[in-house]
């Protein structure tokens, strides 16, 4: 099969994974509209694993049912990819966005957020990424099962934090159920069988995507694991981007950052326990560097928001240097 005939899998791999991602996205907002939870559950958790998911079958996939080290490579590269693209690129894009709707005359360019949300989400991020960097230093199996553990463990307790908040006044307009919309409010039955259906076409998606990441790599003798890392992340991320940005055009910043912020917090602890249970977490140094500049740029975006309880968007949008140095450093390599 041609590099053309293999680029076409990759782009329906996309469409496929995309399409599915939007029916889960789209179940799971309802069915926290459905039982009246706080939009940073909603957006924090059940968005957040819903447009995660991609990012997530992916490593499953490459890593447990991969036939080789390749197929294991974009495994990885998916996992730490999501991390570094979220803090380096959504963000800053986001804020650019703002400004953007403001110069429209659509809103302020001001974020308005529950900052100390904010700090949790990343608190919680750059504790679980940091233990997963240290993890790549230290090769002892115990020890990257024990810190799977862990990472497991904070996120249960992130999500019971989530779901302990009161419901905000901030509510969400969503829009209707897809297998139902004719209904003001959809029954939990279809709700659920439009999650569920979502999930196959996710599972579908990402197994397209991890033949055909390894077929054009092989072709074009390119790692895996970097084609992964940025590929794989852009493709996937897109839930997210389209997500926020609505949201932040009609006005919805906690939604729209909450999305963010939780899938970090998602991307820093699920997929990486998988990678530290499957694997040997021996990280090449353009994985690790990865690494480094997501907790670099959380950590910006953490001072940012515990110091001045501010989002500067003028200095959000500057947070994507890192990303475009890290592409420039690849091209050189």
């Amino acid at each position: 099969m041609t590099v053309l005939l293999y680029s076409l899998l990759f782009l329906v791999s996309v469409v496929v994974t995309l399409g599915a991602c939007t029916l889960f996205t789209n179940a799971i907002e309802w069915l926290g509209k459905r039982f009246n939870l706080s939009e940073g559950a909603i957006g924090g958790v059940l968005a957040a694993i819903g447009t995660t998911l991609p990012e997530t079958s992916i490593p499953i996939i490459a890593i447990f049912f991969g036939a080789n080290r390749a197929e294991a490579e974009v495994g990885l590269g998916a996992i730490l990819g999501a991390p570094f693209m979220l803090s380096t690129l959504v963000i800053p894009i986001s804020a650019i966005l703002l400004v953007a709707y403001a110069r429209l005359g659509t809103r302020t360019a001001v974020f308005c957020l529950n900052y100390k949300n904010v700090t949790s989400d990343l608190l919680c991020f750059m504790v679980a990424y940091s233990v997963a960097l240290a993890c790549a230093f230290v090769p002892s199996r115990m020890v990257h099962i024990l810190a799977a553990v862990g990472l497991i463990s904070l996120y249960l307790y992130y999500v019971k934090l989530k779901f302990s908040e009161l419901a905000d006044e901030e509510g969400g307009v969503l829009e209707p159920l897809f297998f139902a919309r004719n209904s003001a409010v959809p029954t939990f039955g279809l709700i659920g069988l439009q999650a569920v259906l979502g999930l196959v076409g996710l599972a579908f998606g990402a197994h397209l995507f991890v033949l055909a990441a390894e077929a054009i790599a092989r072709a074009l003798s390119i790692s895996p694991l970097i084609l992964a890392l940025l590929i794989a992340p852009l493709a996937t991320e897109l839930p997210e981007m389209s997500n926020s940005f609505l949201w932040l055009y009609r006005k919805k910043d906690r939604l729209a950052v909450g999305n963010v912020t939780g899938a970090m917090v998602f991307q820093g602890t699920i997929p990486v326990s998988v990678g530290l249970i499957g694997t040997d977490w021996a990280l090449a140094p353009t994985a690790l560097i990865t690494m480094v500049l997501a907790v670099l740029a959380a950590t910006f975006l953490l001072v940012q928001a515990a110091w001045s309880g501010l989002w500067r968007p003028w200095l959000l949008g500057g947070s994507a240097i890192l990303y475009v140095g890290y592409v420039l450093y690849l091209y050189w390599l």
